[in-house]
């Protein structure tokens, strides 16, 4: 950063790191012992899907390489705004599985130079009462917040800030509250 963008306030982005993508399971696991909330085993990244075949192919080649093993095959799905969203299933105590998968596809698209395509990943969380809540992973920002959606297109604001505050230790929370974006209907959550 030069000495005009100083003078400017200008800043550099922060550069994506998946490897935070890895911290997850960790922080799972101060989530339970905080909030009472488990992995569900879905998780999903949102992406913004790019014309031409070599997308396509791309795209393709990382359902093949999710869907080996035999396990439970993955669900791509586009939503109203135009973002895909590739879901994987694994079961709830495979959370470290779901997040090796998530980091494959994100890494996937960001070697093959479709990184500025790529939105968010999430992990869901339920707890016992059936409250539902997503780990969200802004990739262009290098960090996490907590989406607790209600019926309605409400959010539990009070759980997202307790749940901030359970996993920041564990994970980079998100700081400019305005970037906790509502993921209404994604996938895994």
């Amino acid at each position: 950063m030069g000495f005009l963008d100083a003078l400017l306030g200008r800043s550099k982005p922060v550069e994506p790191d998946l490897e935070r993508l890895f911290a997850l399971p960790n922080a799972a696991v101060t989530l339970e012992a905080a909030a009472g909330f488990t992995p569900t085993g879905l998780g999903s990244v949102c992406f913004r899907a790019a014309e031409g075949g070599a997308f396509a192919r791309l795209q393709s080649d990382l359902r093949e390489l999710l869907d080996a093993g035999g396990g439970p095959r993955v669900e791509v799905s586009t939503d109203g705004y135009g973002y895909t969203w590739m879901l994987s299933r694994h079961a709830p105590d495979e959370l470290p599985a779901l997040v090796t998968d998530l980091h494959a596809v994100n890494s996937t698209l960001e070697a093959n130079g479709f990184g500025p395509h790529l939105l968010c990943s999430l992990a869901g969380f339920r707890d016992p009462g059936g409250r539902r809540l997503a780990l969200i992973y802004l990739y262009k920002r290098g960090t996490f917040y907590p989406f607790a959606p209600l019926p309605g297109e409400k959010r539990d604001n009070a759980l997202e800030l307790q749940v901030r505050g359970a996993v920041a230790a564990d994970l980079p929370v998100e700081q400019d509250l305005g970037r906790w974006f509502p993921v209404w209907g994604a996938p895994g959550l």
